[in-house]
């Protein structure tokens, strides 16, 4: 009885400990635009937490419900108001396929296509894969790719889709034990694809060390990739040719500095009907205008990975290290 008393202390001292890291006045405003994309008095809400690494939420279409990843416990959860938390995929990414040097790491990025299925960038099988359903409570996915003239693909990371049908996703070694050093890795790059809807895969971008989450403008003129390197913590813009490849990289903004300083890297980003772009950066979530201009930042207090839009664009919901948070945009 009384270890068990402990033990509930203890826990409560832990969840209390972890409230602290969250700072109750988040927003930081260092440009007056920023004051159109949320409230100087907006508060980060906790809607769940306990997790090792959240990632990856979307906005599921039928429902608004928000599911995410916790990535190295090879899950998918589902949040909404009137439920809460529940496990939607288990296992979400890694089935057993390549178990060698495999960290066996389960889904990252998600997102619904264009026919509101789910796709799933998933580390441990090396594939984008679609969900397929259940059977005998068991998720099924179907395999959309999972290599690159012939040699597998490292650890498929975010993905979106492009109008035309096209999945552009980023490949970077994130679940091979020992990274670019892996005995497993085939590529020799970490790199930026385009899987057409006839199933051609082709390589866009190979000179990134780390590409991360990637995003297009609302014209879907541009493509937006950020590289999650702390050494070389950057957001990069290309623009979407007609044939759907893709121009010359121009630096959007380099925060490498700003990584040496404070928790958190270029990750997962969004980018709102404005075309201001939220990206999880150094010290939280980022607004860049399209320009490139750092207009403020959402503090998280711990590493923001990625972010989330309600539909109606009301709401931004963020995957942080151990959390799922939201946070009021303005209408």
């Amino acid at each position: 009885m009384r270890n068990s008393i402990l033990f509930s202390v203890l826990c409560v001292f832990v969840s209390v400990l972890q409230a602290r890291e969250l700072p109750t006045q988040p927003v930081l405003k260092l440009k007056a635009q920023m004051q159109q994309v949320v409230h100087s008095d907006a508060r980060l809400e906790v809607l769940a937490e306990g997790f090792s690494w959240s990632e990856g939420p979307v906005a599921e279409p039928a429902t608004g419900d928000i599911l995410f990843s916790d990535v190295p416990e090879n899950t998918v959860y589902r949040w909404n108001e009137a439920q809460g938390l529940t496990v939607y995929l288990q296992p979400s990414g890694y089935t057993g396929l390549y178990p060698q040097n495999n960290r066996q790491q389960g889904a990252n990025g998600l997102i619904f296509n264009n026919n509101n299925q789910l796709v799933l960038a998933q580390h441990g099988d090396r594939r984008l894969a679609l969900f397929a359903g259940v059977k005998d409570g068991v998720p099924q996915y179907q395999t959309l790719v999972t290599a690159f003239n012939d040699k597998l693909l490292n650890s498929p990371n975010d993905v979106v889709q492009h109008s035309s049908g096209a999945y552009y996703f980023t490949d970077p070694p994130y679940g091979l034990a020992g990274g670019d050093s892996s005995a497993e890795k085939q590529l020799s790059v970490n790199g930026v694809y385009r899987l057409d809807s006839n199933g051609k895969l082709t390589l866009l971008v190979d000179n990134l060390t780390r590409p991360n989450g990637l995003a297009f403008s609302p014209d879907q003129k541009w493509l937006y990739v950020a590289n999650s390197d702390k050494s070389a913590a950057k957001w990069w813009r290309y623009a979407v040719k007609a044939d759907g490849s893709l121009g010359e990289a121009e630096l959007l903004f380099d925060a490498t500095t700003q990584a040496q300083q404070q928790n958190g890297l270029p990750d997962g980003l969004k980018v709102l009907p404005s075309g201001i772009i939220l990206a999880t950066g150094p010290g939280g979530v980022w607004a860049l205008s399209p320009e490139g201009e750092h207009l403020g930042t959402i503090q998280t207090g711990v590493s923001a990975a990625n972010v989330a839009l309600s539909a109606d664009n009301r709401w931004l919901y963020i995957t942080a290290t151990n959390y799922l948070l939201r946070i009021a945009l303005q209408p």
